[in-house]
């Protein structure tokens, strides 16, 4: 290894925009049992799902139903 790097050419990462961040988050076992269902159906991770349709819900602007 080198005792120096020359990291003035260097650039910021282009996906650190598209990072994810970790939560906590409660969820009630009847919706994790639907995401975990689709899931097994479509190959696609439980979590991903979750937020696949959560992403799909804040680009729509998708607002609650109270009825």
């Amino acid at each position: 290894m080198r005792d120096e790097y020359d990291f003035s050419n260097g650039r910021k990462n282009p996906y650190a925009a598209q990072l994810k961040k970790s939560v906590t988050i409660r969820l009630d076992e009847d919706s994790i049992a639907y995401f975990k269902a689709m899931s097994e159906e479509t190959g696609i991770p439980y979590q991903s799902l979750i937020n696949l349709y959560l992403r799909d819900c804040a680009s729509s602007g998708r607002k609650l139903d109270p009825a």
